[in-house]
């Protein structure tokens, strides 16, 4: 890793933690960015994960603080989205490169998209079978331990659905991306698919980035941030496709 990398890395972890500070959606920029950064496609992946462990495993010690510990109702939840975890990781760090780099070129779009709009989960009338939210949580952990991006989005939505209050699902949320983010890495780890280097560097980036972005008393900081990450996400998307 050269002097440029690691300072792209950085730079793109620093803007990074901004955005999921003040706006959300700020993992869509990281795998990208270690791919310009000379962290090819499933490596890019795996060392991205680094960070986000490191990330979740701080907002996780938050929420049990403040009294949100996980219960034996989270088992419906953790233990599906666990499996499907395992199962995602296993697959995607068996795929080529260039398959991953293009299919996560193409989920990036529309991530972006629930990302922007960020709509307003509303809470189910009544709480879901158990066996309809292992099912779900299934395919989640799937996508989770695969690729992870825009993941905290879709769980918030669907455990609304689920018949979750906010808070609770903040919670749970941040839970189920710890179990899964710790598998994953011992996967990508085992398979030789982390570059610990740019993984410091990304992380320490993201870290200073989230605390800025938690600090910025500027109104309308988020409608500035917004376009930019629409702008960036697009153009890294066409980046990871091959466009140019």
């Amino acid at each position: 890793m050269s002097w440029s990398e690691a300072a792209l890395i950085f730079a793109g972890g620093l803007f990074a933690g901004v955005v999921n500070a003040m706006a959300g959606g700020g993992s869509l920029l990281t795998v990208p960015l270690l791919a310009l950064g000379g962290v090819e496609g499933l490596l890019a992946n795996g060392t991205n994960r680094i960070a986000v462990l490191i990330q979740t495993l701080g907002s996780g010690y938050g929420f049990w603080r403040r009294g949100h510990k996980v219960t034996k109702e989270l088992i419906p939840i953790l233990v599906p989205a666990t499996a499907g975890g395992l199962i995602g990781a296993l697959v995607v760090s068996g795929l080529d490169d260039e398959i991953f780099k293009k299919a996560f070129g193409l989920l990036m779009i529309p991530l972006v998209i629930l990302a922007i709009l960020k709509p307003k989960a509303k809470k189910a009338p009544e709480p879901w079978p158990v066996w309809v939210t292992a099912t779900v949580f299934f395919g989640i952990g799937i996508y989770a331990g695969a690729i992870q991006a825009g993941v905290g989005l879709i769980m918030l939505l669907v455990l609304s659905r689920a018949g979750y209050d906010l808070v609770t699902a903040n919670s749970i949320k941040i839970y189920v991306v710890v179990v899964v983010s710790v598998i994953a890495v011992i996967i990508f780890v085992s398979r030789g698919q982390v570059r610990w280097g740019p993984a410091g560097v990304l992380s320490a980036g993201a870290f200073i980035g989230g605390y800025v972005g938690s600090q910025i008393a500027v109104d309308g900081g988020e409608k500035v941030i917004r376009p930019v990450l629409v702008v960036t996400v697009l153009a890294l998307s066409g980046r990871m496709l091959g466009f140019y």
